[in-house]
């Protein structure tokens, strides 16, 4: 039964969706830009509520931020994973540790913020995501009509809304998660008040573009820094500043950042010093490191461009780059290549790789990728091969969008309700003020889910005893396999969790 239900939940959406977004390209036919890009929005941010919409949370990465989002509800300022740890941990150990610095502090304020206004849940978790991503769209058009015109920049943000990756990561389902949503989101809004800088000379937009690249940092730390160079050429772009004044905006957006993102780094290596150096170590060994079996060849991301923005993308890319070649004044290009080719060249290098880590190019291969589509266009109007540019055009849209519908899954039955999730908001409604779970395997979904401390293994026979004295109540998961001491310690409560 539902099963049944999540399958009509998708035709509807899929249904709603479509017509959504038809309406949109007849709005953009007819020059009515506003509405056309706010039925992508609409269109998107369906798409992300329903993708959004399992009722668990996912293994990597999003349940340890999920978990320490929470815990930061009751101390903003001090992150835990697990909160009031009762057996002996490894504080290099971020997956099973005490204090959690693993990763930046704002995207998980943002979700804490959301699961206190809304209750915690899976969706309050990933409503931070699904809104930005679907602001997003928008930033998205107003990205591509500077550096082009509405049509490109149309398509840039239809692309941005149907992408694949995008509405996973939204979702949770994949690695790095929303942490790498907050990162796409502060770099176009830094983007954004670059342009409006550069038309307005307001030094507001400047300010506002440093809060948003200080942002970005306290969302995925430094390679936030390539909002820069791609400042600097769009306000070189312009014309409108003198030497000095570049030079004194760029001063104040740099100020700016360090003021929003380094008080949080003082307070981290002062309150706790042993987890802060050492993820700073750990952080740095991803350059030259292989951590958690995350790799790839040199051309890795080369590869995964073609997975997650269409098999085509080499086409647009190795013509845009080709455009430089014969244009190399134009600065307006060079933003958009520095944007895409700076980063994959770094992660390239860098021995750790994840898809994740150059998530926040899309808007500009997104760019680019539109920019070829209308070049075809205006091409095909006097080629004698209209059949091969027909073709082309139509792969260059549904490439993309069959990469959405692979990574939404909407004709897949997958159980968005599994049994364990079910079974721990039982064992959540029995309001257990005081107490530890043990023989677990899902600790960190145990411990969102309930006010319990829970732990995969079983501890021995006097901490039980230790822990029953002190008042905890102790659950025991039964798997069937309990040891007979620890079976006979009076004051245990034995459950029947399912596990996957």
């Amino acid at each position: 039964m539902c099963i049944m239900n999540d399958f009509l939940y998708s035709i509807i959406t899929l249904i709603f969706c479509t017509t959504v977004y038809y309406f949109s390209w007849q709005q953009s036919t007819k020059g009515n830009w506003a509405m056309a890009v706010f039925l992508l929005m609409l269109g998107g941010f369906v798409l992300r509520l329903y993708t959004a919409s399992d009722f668990f949370l996912h293994s990597w990465d999003e349940r340890y931020h999920a978990l320490t989002a929470k815990n930061l509800i009751q101390h903003p300022l001090t992150p835990t994973l697990y909160d009031k740890p009762m057996l002996p941990f490894d504080y290099r150990n971020w997956t099973s540790n005490h204090i959690w610095v693993h990763k930046q502090p704002l995207p998980l304020w943002s979700i804490a913020a959301s699961m206190w206004l809304f209750g915690i849940h899976e969706i309050a978790l990933r409503l931070p995501s699904i809104l930005l991503t679907t602001i997003g769209i928008y930033l998205s058009f107003f990205i591509g009509n500077y550096f082009f015109h509405k049509k490109i920049a149309y398509l840039t943000a239809f692309l941005f809304s149907i992408n694949g990756l995008i509405i996973e990561l939204t979702a949770g389902r994949v690695a790095t998660d929303h942490i790498d949503i907050f990162f796409l989101f502060f770099i176009e809004l830094a983007i954004v008040f670059s342009i409006l800088f550069a038309q307005q000379q307001k030094t507001t937009y400047t300010v506002l573009a440093g809060i948003s690249m200080g942002a970005a940092i306290l969302s995925k730390w430094l390679p936030a820094l390539i909002v820069v160079p791609i400042w600097l050429l769009i306000v070189l772009d312009s014309g409108k500043c003198t030497r000095k004044d570049v030079i004194v905006q760029l001063i104040i957006l740099l100020t700016t950042c360090l003021l929003v993102f380094l008080p949080w780094q003082f307070y981290i290596y002062k309150a706790f010093p042993l987890e802060a150096n050492w993820e700073a170590k750990f952080n740095f060994k991803h350059i030259f490191e292989v951590l958690s079996e995350q790799t790839g060849p040199i051309y890795y991301f080369i590869d995964k461009i073609r997975i997650n923005y269409g098999e085509l993308i080499y086409l647009p890319l190795a013509w845009f780059i080709w455009n430089i070649v014969k244009k190399p004044n134009d600065k307006k290009q060079w933003a958009i290549l520095i944007w895409i080719l700076v980063p994959m060249i770094f992660f390239s290098i860098a021995k750790t790789k994840m898809q994740g880590y150059i998530l926040f190019i899309a808007p500009a291969l997104f760019l680019v990728n539109a920019d070829f589509f209308y070049m075809l266009v205006d091409v095909r109007r006097e080629h004698k091969f209209k059949w091969l540019l027909n073709l082309l055009l139509f792969l260059l849209i549904a490439l993309p969008v069959r990469y959405m519908i692979e990574r939404v899954k909407p004709f897949t039955h997958n159980n968005r309700n599994p049994a364990w999730a079910v079974d721990l908001r039982k064992l959540n409604d029995k309001k257990i003020s005081k107490g530890v779970l043990f023989n677990y395997s899902k600790p960190i979904e145990a411990m969102f889910y309930t006010n319990l401390m829970a732990y995969q293994e079983i501890p021995n026979k006097q901490t039980i005893t230790e822990l029953i004295n002190e008042g905890y109540e102790v659950i025991l998961h039964d798997d069937g396999k309990l040891p007979k001491e620890i079976k006979e310690i009076s004051g245990i409560r034995f459950e029947r969790l399912h596990n996957d």
